[in-house]
């Protein structure tokens, strides 16, 4: 069937997959022996040895060296399933006694960066089903090899194996170190503890490191309070206070001047007839808040003749008479 599986197509990729395991390994025992120089030169540095930064160089030292492992081991699998390749091809089902390796590489394939595993996976696929495939993915029956699963598991290492790889690499490149950690029982099996700075010096920028200690000790050790006694903390800073804002008094206020009213007289008129002059009340009903008197312009010449006739002699206040008020009102 079209896009089955093909013997003439998984053998060469198996042949392939060995090819590039090989490679693989050797590129990162390369890489490997540069780390560990560089651990040595942490281990090395003086006044004090950053054993925390060696510890997390020597994790990825311990993950990296674990699947190369790994790597030699699906290396031997992939050469065992190249020679048994018509048995494979003769057979429905697969044979037991390649089971553990079929499955492996099947699970390992999204775990290792080896191209030719995912058309060895597919071929599988093809030939014994997707139900074995799912149990090679989910280890049904412990059908996995255990120390492939574990090599090329995410689980960090334990402390110890981690302090064991800065004592071989000590030992190795001749440095006297001693770890600033000692593990018990229970801290030798757990993970690495997460870096809390004591290997980091002060002031590494400028190496002003002495005046910070120094610093430190003054704070700690020769502070004397004025009235004597022991050490304690610095005084605090006095803090003069902040007055709040000044609130107006209602004496700062300026005066107004408000004219008081004038007292009753009788109508405005000249002749006594009520005329129409301006009283204090007519005043009072102007807007704002200080009742602006009424001036009225003085007659024109020319029309006051008139006025007297129409009013019968009798007319309106004069404009002495308006002026005259208005004076009192400013009294």
């Amino acid at each position: 069937m079209f896009g089955g599986f093909k013997a003439s197509k998984l053998k060469p990729q198996l042949k392939m997959a060995v090819s590039r395991f090989q490679i693989a390994s050797n590129k990162k025992t390369a890489i490997l022996k540069q780390q560990m120089r560089e651990i040595a030169m942490l281990l090395s540095e003086t006044p004090t040895p950053k054993e925390e930064k060696a510890r997390i160089r020597a994790e990825t030292l311990i993950r990296e060296d674990n699947t190369i492992e790994a790597y030699e081991i699906l290396q031997l699998e992939c050469e065992l399933l190249c020679e048994r390749i018509k048995l494979i091809a003769s057979c429905k089902e697969c044979p037991p006694d390649l089971v553990s390796c079929v499955s492996t590489l099947i699970w390992a394939t999204d775990r290792v960066d080896i191209v030719e595993l995912v058309e060895v996976r597919k071929q599988f696929r093809s030939k014994y089903g997707k139900k074995f495939e799912e149990a090679a993915l989910k280890n049904i029956d412990g059908c996995l090899n255990e120390r492939v699963v574990a090599k090329l598991s995410v689980e960090p290492p334990s402390a110890y194996l981690v302090q064991t790889y800065l004592e071989k690499i000590a030992q190795e490149y001749d440095i006297s170190w001693t770890p600033m950690i000692k593990l018990n029982g229970e801290s030798a099996v757990a993970p690495m503890v997460a870096p809390v700075g004591e290997s980091v010096p002060s002031a590494p920028g400028t190496g002003y490191g002495e005046a910070h200690t120094g610093q430190q000790h003054i704070d700690k050790d020769m502070y004397m309070p004025p009235g004597g006694g022991g050490g304690g903390p610095p005084p605090m800073a006095h803090v003069m206070p902040i007055p709040p804002p000044a609130v107006p008094d209602d004496d700062d206020e300026p005066d107004i001047f408000v004219p008081a009213a004038p007292s009753n007289r009788p109508g405005g008129g000249r002749g006594g007839g009520g005329g129409g002059g301006t009283t204090y009340d007519d005043m009072a009903s102007l807007s704002g808040p200080t009742p602006i008197p009424f001036v009225p312009q003085p007659p024109s010449t020319n029309n006051r003749d008139d006025d007297d006739d129409n009013n019968g002699g009798n007319g309106g206040a004069s404009y002495d008479d308006l002026a005259a008020r208005f004076a009192a009102l400013q009294k």
